[in-house]
């Protein structure tokens, strides 16, 4: 239970009380784990996906799209594992409307004590002659058939008409009819190139609304894009217009330009439910945290600028801010950093603390290490604090996630040396572990230190990756302050993003590489041996 559902009425930053209706309830539908890994340079392995499914728990989403089952083994054992151990959410597995597809998605769900199977197909002209090669009529005989496949396995079904944005609005209509028809508990019509606008959407729901009255019946869902920038905005639009289920992401990462951002969503129903009369069942305390944990489990960072979450959300630069906030921190502050879960970056360890220091600041952090897991962060954590004069909660939290991720098989850093100067280019020298475990070492002279131990890991594994993005961040201030590495390369154009952290940068950014290099060259072998679905829900 989300503390947030614990009165029926609440107060909002300006003092005015709202009452909570069940009829306004919005339901937080997070696809983070199916359309957020779609994103390039992204691929989760089943340890991670895992880890952010028990995160995405504890901040009480309602729904859980775990992935895609069909595509791999690898996503199917993904979905299975979190059906299996994951308690709370409803837990969803996408599908095409092919039988084949909905057979894998149940067999993936099937053990989740809520599953939910989610079925979709194009409806839109463009998409139905141009990608599916198809006929309309044909469009809805697949649909029919789809949806009551998947009403013999389970009783929650979302349909969801790809495309729907740019869709005949009447014909679109049909096909929900026979979805309804068939048994469809949820309707979901996204926004899948984030084309619309505001008022295009919510007349776009009220049109439908009206042709197709069985809707009030069910859920009506909303899965808007970011292409230009309204992702956000346009999901609130759905919900003004009936909807009650928001199709979101972490940090808003997904395909191109990303999806409608979780933590943004959440906080504007929070912050303006005594104007709006929405509320989520979202624990806000936990947004934070799971922001972290998915920009270090995928490599994306987080803008600093970003709503919400950015590490500038509640930095005031300009005096007059910063002495308006001192006086009353509602002057310049719609929202208090902490209802997020934004924690002061207080000293929490030193290097004298012992293992039972860390062990309980770290369950206080909601991390349960113990045997082997508790000694490997203990050790890394002994590495930083001989380097480190405080070990901040901020600190533990980048180590232990960046220690303990199940590492992609691959390659793996063991050492590197560099010599640099002023007078001559730098040389840099790496030994790597092998995919198939021996090591291999290579040098290489390159335009600066990282350069050099980039272009040395690429001699020693044999593969000539393309660095495609590169960024440094800092986990806290000072100049003995983690650094935070991200990075995705290319390998024969599949992508793999990477990250590593450490107090030498250098060595967080040789980390990040040898992941990257790992994600791109499994992504190129899976994709070759089995090829991808056409096409995705949103």
């Amino acid at each position: 239970m989300s503390t947030n559902d614990r009165s029926n009425d609440v107060a909002g930053p300006d003092g005015k009380v709202a009452t909570r209706d069940a009829a306004n309830r919005v339901l937080i539908f997070d696809t983070t784990l199916r359309d957020g890994e779609q994103s390039p340079g992204i691929s989760l392995n089943k340890q991670e996906k895992l880890e952010i499914a028990h995160q995405l728990a504890r901040l009480n989403v309602d729904v859980i799209e775990a992935g895609f089952p069909i595509t791999s083994p690898g996503d199917f054992e993904s979905v299975q594992a979190i059906s299996r151990e994951v308690e709370g959410p409803i837990i969803c597995g996408l599908a095409r409307t092919s039988k084949q597809d909905i057979e894998a998605a149940w067999n993936a769900v099937r053990d989740s004590e809520r599953p939910r199977i989610h079925t979709f197909i194009a409806t839109s002209d463009i998409h139905i002659e141009r990608k599916l090669q198809t006929t309309r009529e044909d469009v809805k005989g697949q649909v029919r058939a789809a949806v009551a496949q998947a009403r013999e396995y389970t009783d929650d079904v979302e349909f969801s008409p790809e495309d729907g944005s740019r869709s005949d609005v009447e014909y679109m209509a049909e096909v929900i009819q026979i979805a309804l028809d068939e048994g469809a508990t949820t309707i979901n019509v996204p926004d899948t190139v984030g084309y619309t606008m505001p008022r295009e959407y919510n007349a776009m729901f009220t049109e439908l609304y009206r042709l197709v009255p069985d809707l009030r019946k069910v859920v009506v869902s909303v899965h808007c894009h970011d292409d230009l920038g309204l992702a956000v905005a346009n999901s609130l639009a759905g919900l003004e217009a009936g909807c009650r289920q928001v199709e979101c992401a972490i940090n808003g990462i997904g395909e191109r330009a990303g999806n409608a951002s979780l933590e943004e969503i959440a906080m504007l129903l929070h912050t303006r439910q005594p104007s709006l009369g929405l509320w989520t069942g979202i624990e806000t305390t936990e947004i934070a945290r799971t922001s972290r944990l998915v920009s270090r489990l995928t490599g994306y960072q987080v803008q600093p600028n970003k709503a919400i979450v950015g590490r500038n959300a509640f930095a005031h630069e300009a005096g007059i801010h910063q002495d308006g906030v001192l006086k009353e921190r509602t002057t310049y502050e719609i929202m208090d950093a902490t209802t997020v879960g934004l924690r002061s970056n207080s000293i929490v360890l030193g290097k004298h603390s012992g293992r039972h220091a860390l062990s309980e600041a770290l369950q206080e952090m909601g991390f349960e290490l113990d045997g082997q897991a508790l000694n490997t962060a203990f050790k890394r954590f002994k590495e930083i604090a001989d380097r480190k004069k405080q070990v901040t909660a901020m600190d533990l939290e980048a180590l232990v996630t960046d220690e303990l991720r199940e590492e992609i098989p691959g390659y793996a850093l063991e050492w590197f040396e560099v010599e640099a100067s002023s007078l001559r280019p730098p040389h840099a020298r790496v030994s790597i572990t092998l995919p198939d475990g021996t090591s291999a070492t290579g040098s290489f002279m390159g335009d600066g230190p990282i350069d050099a131990v980039f272009q040395a890991i690429n001699a020693a594994s044999g593969m000539g990756a393309k660095l495609n993005d590169f960024t440094i961040g800092a986990v806290t201030e000072g100049q003995d302050a983690l650094g935070e590495v991200s990075i995705v390369v290319e390998v024969g154009g599949f992508t793999g993003a990477g990250q590593g952290v450490s107090t030498d940068i250098i060595d967080a950014a040789a980390r990040a590489y040898v992941r990257a290099l790992s994600v791109a060259v499994a992504r190129s072998q899976t994709d070759a041996a089995i090829g991808l679905p056409e096409g995705a829900a949103g």
